[in-house]
């Protein structure tokens, strides 16, 4: 799956940007259905960007506020007293016209998740298969 968006032609250096635009069609459904637990994360996550983006494959501000609000809901819950949190979603409030790409988009959806209450609760829960 992503040795094969690597190997596309034009993506070995914009991975994150294509991903969403070269390698979703063909690969999606192995990602989805075979892919390992993590590949399925990803593939969801450029799934959810893609279908919101524009046709040049971005997000307004606003449109990227929504979305996180709606599709990451929990991990942002209880977020809003933490300066880190308030700075970002200020960031989004501004200039709502700017565009996020897809690999801005990731690393805003790390940042949140980074600190989320959630994340310690889901390090504080073992599973074992």
């Amino acid at each position: 799956w992503s040795q094969a968006c690597w190997s596309e032609p034009g993506t070995r250096y914009n991975v994150f940007n294509n991903i969403a635009n070269l390698c979703m069609q063909r690969f999606l459904p192995i990602a989805l259905g075979k892919g390992s637990e993590l590949e399925k994360a990803f593939a969801t996550a450029a799934l959810v960007y893609n279908n919101s983006a524009d046709p040049e494959g971005k997000l307004s501000k606003a449109e990227t506020k929504t979305l996180l609000q709606t599709q990451f809901m929990n991990f942002i819950q209880g977020q809003e007293s933490k300066p880190k949190y308030q700075e970002i979603i200020s960031a989004l409030d501004e200039d709502k016209d700017d565009k996020i790409d897809f690999e801005d988009f990731m690393i805003l959806l790390l940042s949140l998740a980074l600190m989320s209450d959630l994340l310690q609760e889901i390090r504080n829960v073992r599973t074992t298969k």
